[in-house]
């Protein structure tokens, strides 16, 4: 009896410790990224996970790694939660269970990743071999499933380390996911060795070390060529304008005066630096730019006071017969006040821009009310700018890599974000955007001018690097010479072909366990 009661208390006891690694993943994990960015630490995170799924069942396996899932991903999207409370106006606990939702789907795919590993590991394949490419795939997934959601990847973590992150010229950020859990996966199997038989697992720390000392030599070569070629692109002035607008009053008719006056006193500011363009945040105009004839008459002054042209955020809808479609836009202004060019965003948010399964959900609404369900426009467009190119990335299009290459695949030659990260308010939310907006530099190889309402505004240079960022929550103009570049890196030309490969080699390696299995068996 005694001998059951001390077997059991064992098992707890290594349960509990087993919970705890899968948890600690979870937290260094979210410690890797903004606002803490300790990015460091993401080359160690997921050994602990690794180690508490050593020798368990596959059902124990899916099981502490959802866990740690569970834990990265609330920890990570804790702000979700404030967004809806205060812009949907929902109960406490019904936002609680939104976000949620959300854990718990993003959770599904650490859970599978450790499962699955841990089986081929069984088989002989050490998770050097096998994690980094599982873990990619499942990664390319999560962007595109479900409407896709690439929200700081593992390789977005490593966004200021510049030297290693020109890889993704040709690999895109998966590559620097991949090599990230290369070294976790290198570092368990040398712990695990030297534990047994203290002998130094030399293989796959050599491997890896390899590998990143091939990435790095790249990075400093590519940013050294990037770096002239830049020098030599010609340039182009541009001024970002933060107007740090209340999300509260933004869309009240009593406040579309005074916002345009604030605009208005920033951009006349921003001309003592000369800029050739000025760019407005995401819907910084709030009402129909074009069709509310006093406003539109208003923001068309600021323009011809200013005499350059100017980028301006707004809705926009065009009726055909009884429908009324509504539009996310862009509008691109000449200095005389004629329009030019304008874009329509592509990838809408759930529930902020549209409201999926409306159906099925009919209690859940948009959180912005003072328009209609928006529409897609058409992926890949872009304005020209007198004898140049720009394509502009609205929101959170622009952690959507495929958006952003479309464009430059098109003639861009400079990228920009405008967007209105004022839902965030002060959390790590708006660092997190900024340090997914580095890799739609770094993968195509040209400037990303961003304009946010609230912050933070910046400019990132081809290599990735961030200039001139903005405070959160005050008033700024920043003005900058960019570089217009007419470079196609590999990857704006091929894609995710990294991520397809990792996907081809994942399916041969689980064929070739599974019937290997069947051939002892």
């Amino acid at each position: 009896m005694a001998g059951g009661w001390q077997a059991g208390a064992i098992r707890n006891r290594t349960g509990l410790f087993h919970t705890a690694l899968a948890a600690t993943t979870g937290l260094l994990l979210t410690a890797s990224f903004p606002r803490m960015g300790w990015g460091f630490l993401a080359w160690v995170a997921f050994v602990p996970l690794l180690h508490s799924i050593k020798d368990l069942s596959p059902r124990a396996t899916f099981k502490l790694g959802f866990l740690a899932g569970l834990v990265h991903y609330a920890t990570l999207f804790y702000w979700i939660g404030g967004v809806i409370h205060r812009y949907g106006q929902l109960p406490g606990i019904l936002c609680a269970a939104i976000l949620m939702l959300l854990v718990l789907y993003l959770s599904l795919y650490p859970g599978l990743f450790v499962m699955v590993i841990s089986q081929l590991r069984a088989r002989s394949l050490p998770y050097y071999l096998t994690a980094p490419f599982f873990w990619t795939v499942l990664e390319y997934v999560r962007s595109f499933l479900l409407s896709g959601f690439p929200w700081e990847n593992l390789g977005h973590s490593q966004y200021n380390w510049l030297h290693l992150i020109q890889i993704s010229d040709i690999l895109g950020v998966y590559g620097v996911s991949a090599l990230i859990m290369a070294v976790n996966a290198a570092l368990f199997e040398a712990s695990v060795t030297i534990s047994k038989n203290r002998a130094f697992a030399w293989k796959p720390v050599l491997s890896v070390v390899l590998v990143m000392a091939g990435f790095l030599t790249y990075g400093t070569y590519r940013l050294r060529k990037i770096d002239r070629a830049a020098e030599a692109a010609p340039k182009r002035a541009i001024a970002l304008v933060q107007g740090n607008i209340d999300q509260s009053k933004k869309w009240l008719p009593s406040f579309q005066h005074e916002t345009l006056q604030r605009y208005g006193a920033l951009s006349i500011a921003a001309l003592k630096a000369g800029p050739d363009l000025i760019i407005w945040p995401e819907t910084a105009l709030p009402f129909y730019f074009l069709h509310d004839q006093n406003l539109t008459r208003e923001t068309l002054e600021i323009v011809d006071a200013c005499k350059v042209y100017f980028l301006l955020g707004s809705p926009s809808f065009c009726k055909t017969g009884q429908r009324v479609r509504y539009y996310n836009s862009a509008y691109l202004v000449d200095p005389c006040g004629k329009v030019v060019g304008k874009y329509d965003k592509i990838h809408l948010v759930p529930y902020g821009e549209y409201v999926p399964l409306k159906r099925y959900f009919p209690f859940l609404g948009k959180m912005v009310k003072a328009v209609g369900d928006f529409e897609a426009g058409k992926k890949g467009q872009v304005l020209s700018w007198g004898s140049e190119k720009i394509g502009v990335l609205i929101c959170f299009e622009a952690i959507f890599p495929e958006l952003a290459r479309s464009m430059v695949q098109n003639g861009a030659q400079l990228l920009i974000n405008i967007t209105n990260d004022a839902w965030f308010g002060k959390s790590s939310a708006p660092y997190q955007h900024l340090s997914m907006v580095v890799f739609r530099a770094v993968e195509n190889h040209v400037a990303v001018a961003r304009a946010a309402n609230t912050g933070i505004s910046a400019f990132v240079d081809p290599v990735g690097r961030l200039l001139d960022e903005t405070p959160l929550f005050e008033e700024a103009t920043r003005t900058r010479s960019i570089p217009m570049m007419n470079h196609r890196s590999f990857y704006c030309r091929h894609g995710d072909i990294f991520a397809a490969g990792c996907a081809i080699i994942s399916l041969v390696m689980s064929i070739g366990a599974f019937w290997s299995r069947k051939n002892r068996e």
